[in-house]
This record gives structure tokens, sequence and C-alpha cells, in this order.
């Protein structure tokens, strides 16, 4: 006789708990890096318009307004973005740091750096 393999009711209990919570985790803090890869993306298409390089730093803080407002970005303000002239065009760098509530009173608090550039 054979012995029986698989799952008992209790490990699949602590397994689908474990799943839930990881699966909880990832839905709450996808946002946050969303917007980070939405604010890289918008730094780096702004660094590399032809347009604005001949022109002044007033057009492309607002350029990065209106991009920002399309595409919903909220975790960082114009105050917060440096912009800097280099070479023949614009390098823009920001810092900031986004706190998500978990469940309770635990946050998560992630810090995100993004700039324009391949660095």
């Amino acid at each position: 006789m054979r012995a029986q393999k698989g799952l008992t009711l209790s490990g699949f209990v602590v397994w689908a708990i474990v799943v839930v919570v990881v699966l909880l985790l990832g839905f709450k803090l996808f946002p946050a890096y969303y917007e980070n890869y939405s604010i890289q993306r918008t730094l780096n298409v702004i660094a590399s318009d032809e347009s604005l390089r001949s022109l002044t730093k007033r057009d492309v803080e607002s350029s990065f307004v209106r991009r920002a407002t399309i595409e919903n970005i909220t975790a960082i303000s114009l105050d917060e973005l440096v912009i800097t002239r280099e070479g023949g065009g614009w390098r823009l760098e920001t810092q900031y740091s986004v706190k998500v509530p978990l469940f309770g009173n635990l946050s998560a608090c992630m810090d995100f750096v993004a700039h324009s550039g391949k660095n």
C-alpha cells in the first residue's frame, strides 16, 4: 500500500493566508511604484524633448505641470523638482517619500529618487 500524498486542510489554510497577505501588500504598494515609474518617464520625456532645449526654465516647468496633470502625478509638486541646464538640454531630478498605510497603525515609508538621464 502506498502512503497518501497531498495537502492537508490546515496546510492549505496557512498557505492561503500567506498568499493573501502578500497579495494585499502588493496591491497597497504597487500604486506608489507605478507613480514613481510615471514620474521617471515624464522627466525623461521632458529632458529629451528637442523643442524645449532652447526655451527657458519657466517653459520646462510649464511642460512638467501639464504632463503631471495628464499622468495624474500627485507625489511631487513643482517645488520639489530641481531643474538645471546641462549641456545643450535640461536635467530634471527629484527626491520624495511616500507613506502608504498598510493596516492598523502600520505604514510603509518609501523613498524615491527620480531623474532624467540614464544614470
